[in-house]
């Protein structure tokens, strides 16, 4: 077998050496076919690689952006933090904005409009970070956003990192928008209430109420 690979080999030698002249540019064309992939695949890869790294660092600054915004957050009082939500509702488009500003508020800390009419009440938890917002928690706002204050939307934002998955998963039952410490963040960089309705919690509440006829 041996003897007669070397035999093929040698007859295939002969043979591309009597058509050089028809062999040659067809294989110059192959390898540089083959190098153009090759250095092609390269520029894919490292471009690749480029841009998740550059989606990687955007996300760690907008991350620590909303984190040095939320150090500013964190160091209000809960009153003021209450005035603050309301402010951000009213760069929002949000009418009529009001801020409860007292104990005994059942849940509304601060009320208003949506720029489209739907009615809002929020509630204001003002906690430590590393704190978690309870089921209890959920249960009073939900107990009283819709019954006592007639809510179309109703929004539970808190300073703390996390709703417990008792609590998120009634706030997406009973439709309540829950906005967490980054989605907190966000909201003071800059985002649209109307953009981060739908991102935690079941959506936008009621459609607008129609006045009788």
């Amino acid at each position: 077998m041996r003897g007669w690979g070397a035999v093929a080999a040698v007859a295939a030698a002969v043979w591309v050496a009597g058509r050089w002249a028809t062999v040659w540019p067809v294989l110059v064309a192959v390898l540089g076919a083959a190098a153009v992939g090759a250095a092609g695949w390269g520029l894919w890869r490292a471009h690749r690689l480029a841009v998740v790294r550059d989606r990687r660092w955007r996300a760690d600054e907008e991350a620590k952006a909303r984190e040095l915004s939320m150090t500013e957050v964190d160091a209000l009082s809960w009153q003021d933090f209450e005035r603050y939500v309301a402010d951000l509702c009213r760069r929002d488009g949000c009418t009529e904005v009001v801020v409860s500003g007292r104990s005994g508020d059942l849940g509304a800390d601060v009320v208003g409009h949506l720029a489209d009419g739907r009615r809002l009440v929020v509630q204001c938890k003002k906690y430590a970070p590393h704190r978690s917002v309870s089921s209890q928690d959920m249960q009073k706002f939900v107990g009283t956003a819709r019954p006592e204050h007639g809510a179309d939307v109703a929004l539970f934002v808190t300073t703390c990192r996390t709703f417990t998955k008792a609590a998120l998963g009634l706030a997406v039952r009973q439709d309540i928008v829950a906005l967490h410490r980054d989605l907190l963040g966000a909201w003071v960089k800059g985002a649209h209430l109307e953009s981060l309705i739908p991102l935690n919690g079941r959506g936008g509440g009621a459609p607008k109420r129609r006045s009788p006829t």
